[in-house]
């Protein structure tokens, strides 16, 4: 009997815990061995899981004794929260256990993409000196738009405004009222986009989310401006920004996630060639210090589960 699955990678020290309480199951790689899992997941009382492990339909139906489901993440997109709470499973995610390094993913790859000459290196080792062609700008006096302003945004906020830059966030389920509003100045979407030299998206992906940004956004977007994506793919219309990164409209883009994860060879093949655009596999909110927390606060908030269930 399995009491903990956890199906992809945890910090150490969180499965150490984790072993001296409750027999457990660890194997990071479950997500690509569905038949596998299958014949795990009727004996689990708790799962443990990051995104790539899609807790619905099948899973749930044969997840017998599970009681609970911890999230090393924030995002609840491949978890039927809806099924789960109908057949009285509690879901935890690690809320706020990463939102400091997301926000420096996000300020990070704004800087970079702003100063235009992180793709250099190749450049000077075939000994070219290309200094007028890299002139890049800084971000102080730019202006930065938070699509979403929840925690993560917030931190964002913070460091950006730390960093002389202007800051405006589109929010339309935050009150008018809310304190931090301090942070940001609220604008309509349209209006930050046209606003905007660096944009990033903050929202979960849910059908009222997906292709936020497509064409018609993009269009709305200023010459040379950069967008940052570290929330979810499907948010973003993949094809509409390649088109525009292509053509130069676009001054560069970030993007930590995509409409299917993990990328296939052919998938990825359609960004070749784009010098303006980095790409990272879904590590923005993925440091050794926040997989720490992380880790430990799903380890505390399952354990605490079960043995309130004992």
């Amino acid at each position: 009997m399995t009491d903990v699955l956890i199906t992809e990678f945890m910090d150490r020290a969180a499965i150490e815990r984790l072993s001296a309480r409750f027999r457990i199951h660890y194997d990071p790689d479950l997500p690509d061995k569905p038949d596998v899992l299958a014949q795990l997941v009727p004996e689990a009382r708790a799962l443990i899981v990051r995104n790539r492990t899609q807790v619905r339909g099948k899973i749930l139906n044969l997840a017998e004794n599970l009681s609970c489901i911890g999230r090393l993440g924030v995002g609840l997109d491949n978890i039927d929260t809806a099924d789960c709470e109908a057949r009285g499973i509690a879901v935890y995610p690690a809320t706020g256990a990463n939102d400091q390094a997301v926000a420096e993913y996000v300020i990070a790859a704004t800087m970079i993409l702003m100063r235009r000459a992180y793709h250099a290196r190749g450049l000077v080792e075939d000994g070219s000196w290309p200094r007028e062609t890299l002139i890049g700008g800084e971000v102080a006096g730019k202006t930065l738009g938070l699509i979403g302003f929840g925690a993560i945004a917030r931190e964002v906020a913070h460091r950006a405004g730390a960093l002389g830059m202007d800051v405006v966030a589109h929010d339309p389920f935050l009150a008018g009222d809310d304190p931090a509003w301090e942070l940001a100045k609220p604008v309509s979407l349209n209006d930050l986009l046209r606003q905007s030299d660096a944009v990033s998206l903050h929202v979960p992906l849910i059908e009222a989310t997906r292709h936020l940004i497509g064409p018609d956004q993009v269009s709305l977007m200023r010459e040379g401006a950069i967008l940052i994506n570290a929330a979810r793919g499907g948010v973003v219309d993949e094809t509409a920004l390649i088109v525009d990164l292509r053509d130069g409209s676009l001054g560069g883009a970030a993007l930590d996630v995509f409409e299917t994860e993990p990328l296939t060879a052919t998938a990825g093949g359609r960004f070749a060639g784009i010098d303006n655009l980095i790409l990272t596999p879904h590590i923005a909110g993925l440091t050794r210090e926040s997989n720490s927390r992380v880790s430990a606060l799903v380890a505390g908030r399952v354990t605490a589960h079960l043995e309130e269930l004992a």
